[in-house]
């Protein structure tokens, strides 16, 4: 059986672009596709919660859950690449420092955190497909 190749040119610019065009939608999909994959190249015991389970319950935790998931998802992919040896650095500091306060830099923080989260997940995947 052959395994299927991950995705790996994922990318801020088409980020935003398909944010807008769908209206919000695209990154509910994107990120559910990244818990799946992380879950797939990280053998840690542990377990991402799908994204479309954290949106829906956004609200119910008073966005208390996207603060974890995404503090949480930092970390593995982080703890992962360091595992691997891989040249690429991210923790969950970076999602607080870039994801969180980096709202305060005129708003440009978040997205500076989504790239970096991307291009994590981009190196963790072409390491697993190479491995594959």
């Amino acid at each position: 059986m052959e395994k299927k190749m991950l995705t790996t040119d994922r990318g801020l610019l088409l980020y935003i672009i398909f944010s807008i065009i769908t209206i919000g939608i695209y990154p509910i999909v994107m990120f559910t596709k990244v818990s799946n994959e992380v879950n797939l190249v990280v053998k840690d015991g542990r377990s991402t919660m799908q994204y479309w389970i954290v949106w829906l319950l956004t609200i119910p935790t008073l966005g208390i859950l996207p603060l974890v998931w995404f503090n949480n998802i930092s970390s593995r992919v982080g703890n992962e690449l360091v595992r691997r040896n891989l040249p690429y650095s991210i923790s969950a500091g970076t999602f607080w420092g870039w994801g969180f306060f980096g709202v305060l830099l005129f708003g440009i923080g978040p997205l500076v955190y989504i790239h970096k989260l991307l291009k994590a997940v981009n190196i963790l995947n072409t390491s697993y497909n190479m491995e594959n």
